[in-house]
């Protein structure tokens, strides 16, 4: 299948490769036709302009954005509206706000052009792993760009959530529950640091618990990965951002009337991060930086 990803960085450049090498053909590209250039390498076509990426797509055309949620990606869509065509689609990558995805597809329908939110988890380790999709939108649009979708999951990593929308609202409460899960993990290990037993063997107990225990999981793994990097995490400051999907997760329960406390301080437990240090928070930043490549302040 040919598809056109615009976007090119941690996330969308890897999934070019994933991509190339399931057989697909992929025109790239990215404001930095740099990355574009270094994907043609192993084979991506590369494309400078919009125009050159419609030129380069056999109707009907795919194009998926891998950019920044908010006006990037707003602009990148209505720019991409204006040159596709009836029965072309797009597929929205980033994570979006669920609301404004609803609002796209109703736009983009009035125009006979499909769109299709993928909330995606993985992060940079998706390439080697593969891609949890969650993809949002009408039947004939998901099934028009299944095999795409198919080859960038692990078995069992897709599934279609429903009408446009659907997608990005539950990768925003996936992202709620992982801001939780990673607070706890950083809560736990604040108390071992400042316990009654000196020197507790922190990298050990991480990696200890990632067998056999009932916390284990992923995230565990990859705190047992940055202990080993840095068993104090010194050279990490506790200073950690949030991407705007918790703040959605806490507005959305509180339009629903859902209690949701631990999401809810969680984030504000990410706010703090940013006025005192801690190590909680430095654990948080540390498996931030572990499963997305996000950028860490250094201590």
């Amino acid at each position: 299948m040919q598809l056109a990803m615009l976007g090119l960085g941690r996330m969308g450049g890897n999934m070019v490769q994933r991509l190339l090498q399931a057989g697909h053909k992929v025109v790239a590209y990215d404001v930095d036709p740099r990355r574009a250039a270094e994907l043609a390498a192993i084979g991506a076509a590369p494309a400078t302009t919009l125009d050159e990426v419609i030129a380069a797509l056999r109707p009907p055309r795919v194009c998926w954005t891998m950019v920044p949620a908010g006006r990037i990606t707003e602009e990148l869509i209505t720019s991409l509206a204006a040159r596709l065509q009836k029965g072309d689609v797009v597929v929205d990558g980033g994570d979006s706000y669920y609301k404004d995805s609803q609002r796209r597809a109703k736009e983009l329908a009035e125009r006979g052009i499909h769109f299709c939110d993928a909330g995606i988890s993985g992060g940079i380790w998706g390439l080697k792993n593969g891609y949890c999709l969650m993809v949002g939108g009408v039947s004939e649009a998901y099934a028009f760009i299944e095999p795409v979708l198919k080859a960038l999951v692990p078995e069992g990593g897709l599934i279609h959530t429903g009408p446009a929308g659907s997608g990005h609202y539950v990768k925003m409460v996936h992202n709620g529950i992982e801001y939780g899960l990673m607070t706890a993990y950083g809560e736990g290990f604040e108390i071992l640091k400042t316990s009654p037993f000196s020197h507790l063997d922190l990298p050990r107990i991480a990696d200890a618990w990632r067998h056999g225990s009932v916390v284990r999981s992923w995230l565990l793994d990859l705190l047992a990965q940055a202990f080993s990097k840095d068993p104090g995490l010194d050279g990490i400051r506790g200073y950690v951002e949030d991407s705007g999907e918790g703040r959605w997760t806490v507005q959305t329960a509180l339009e629903q009337n859902v209690p949701a406390p631990i999401i809810t301080l969680a984030l504000e437990m990410r706010i703090a991060s940013r006025q005192e240090v801690s190590f909680s928070s430095k654990v948080q930043a540390a498996l931030r930086n572990e499963f997305g490549g996000h950028a860490v302040k250094k201590g």
